[in-house]
């Protein structure tokens, strides 16, 4: 028999978490609808909104409205996250849906020349950020200084797959070769990125079902990792072409891709690895390697942008105070540093692969968008205690300002113009 806690929700809880969940969808419409006036990503409109709502602007006006809304009701708080958890699994579902491999056959050489450089000089200049200045991290303790460096190279290497990709949608660049070498290089950036970052992951943490051991539970992540990349999408293709042929389309696909990425995020949290890497996998496995989505991809990229991921990205607002919280001297190193290593790696491979040096540059400054994917990784480093909140807030600024300069960057240097 069941036994209910302390924290089950009464009508009180219930009405602030109603509260919680309508005022955060409220500002995420708002300020995302705002930025695509402005030619620029919702996610980023989401964020404003919820750095507004949170102790940043609300907070420190109102403190008292503020506390009364969002931390009244333990039981909404906890109810609130789990939502947020859930949205941010919804995404990182939809951003593997984003992974075309057909780009990594495509224009090869030019994509292997360009995406090394651009994961190995960023990498490198984050891991030389932490090591030279040491004192700027706020480390309590020596010993995680090594791990914080390998971090925040994996933090300056990755890109954001799904901007960067809606981002050439717009300038009419992602059938052009620039846009099969950025989609491609970008892709191999992230897949090894997101790969690095489950190392650091299962190293610091030891919640693992399968005894704490970090390289046994790697094995079993790399190999869950190439399995999804080889038989799963072969088996993943199939599965949907049955669907297809039996049962309700696309409602069946949403419900089956729902249930399929709670249970790998399941599996990847048992096996100490967090969770998002089972949705971005799933997605990884259903990928179609076409430039447009199916109907099943855009219904479930839709009701996921439109619902769940907002709430997500409004809520990384809400986790830190962005005026008391803000380094200026840590923000400045962490935006030079990675757009300098982002920009300069992926260009300067891009021209050796015989890019024009226009084109290098273009492609340079297209792979420098960080966006969702930057802050996904941030938020899930403060959840672990790796960064602290100045550090998070700085690399939430990069995330920021990169993904805006992305697109206005290649408009200028290619002479073109972004869709009205």
């Amino acid at each position: 028999m069941i036994e209910w806690g302390a924290h089950d929700m009464n009508q009180h809880d219930m009405v602030f978490f109603f509260l919680q969940i309508g005022v955060m969808l409220a500002f995420a419409l708002v300020f995302g609808n705002l930025m695509r006036r402005l030619h620029q990503p919702a996610i980023l409109g989401e964020l404003i909104g919820g750095i507004l709502l949170g102790p940043t602007i609300f907070g420190m006006f109102f403190p008292d409205s503020y506390e009364w809304l969002f931390q009244a009701s333990t039981t909404a708080v906890l109810s609130r996250e789990a939502v947020v958890e859930i949205g941010m699994l919804f995404f990182l579902f939809v951003a593997g849906l984003e992974v075309n491999l057909s780009f990594l056959r495509k224009q090869m050489v030019n994509v292997a020349m360009t995406s090394l450089p651009s994961i190995l000089v960023p990498f490198c200049f984050g891991v030389a950020c932490v090591l030279l200045f040491p004192g700027l991290w706020n480390v309590q303790s020596t010993s995680t200084i090594p791990m914080l460096a390998i971090f925040m190279g994996v933090a300056l290497s990755i890109s954001a797959l799904p901007i960067i990709a809606r981002t050439l949608m717009d300038l009419r660049l992602i059938n052009a070769d620039i846009g099969v070498i950025i989609m491609g290089a970008a892709t191999i950036n992230d897949l090894i990125g997101w790969s690095l970052f489950a190392v650091i992951l299962s190293t610091i943490t030891s919640t693992s079902m399968l005894g704490g051991n970090v390289f046994f539970t790697l094995a079993v992540f790399l190999g869950l990792f190439i399995l999804g990349l080889t038989g799963g999408r072969w088996a993943g293709q199939r599965f949907m072409d049955f669907l297809r042929r039996t049962m309700p389309w696309p409602s069946s696909f949403i419900g089956v891709a729902m249930v399929l990425v709670l249970l790998a995020s399941a599996v990847f949290e048992a096996i100490g690895i967090h969770a998002f890497f089972g949705a971005f996998l799933v997605g990884v496995v259903f990928a179609r390697n076409t430039q447009v989505r199916d109907q099943a991809h855009e219904v479930f990229y839709q009701f996921t942008i439109s619902k769940f991921a907002p709430l997500y990205f409004v809520s990384l607002g809400l986790r830190a105070d962005f005026i008391s919280d803000f380094n200026i001297g840590l923000t400045t190193l962490i935006l030079l540093i990675a757009c300098a290593g982002k920009i300069g790696g992926a260009s300067i491979g891009a021209w050796a692969s015989g890019m024009s040096s226009r084109e290098a540059l273009a492609i340079g400054f297209g792979m420098n968008s960080r966006g969702a994917m930057e802050l996904i990784l941030a938020s899930v480093a403060l959840q672990y205690g790796l960064i602290h909140a100045d550090v998070y807030v700085a690399l939430v600024i990069m995330a920021f300002v990169t993904s805006m300069l992305s697109g206005p960057m290649m408009q200028k240097i290619l002479g073109i113009k972004m869709i009205d």
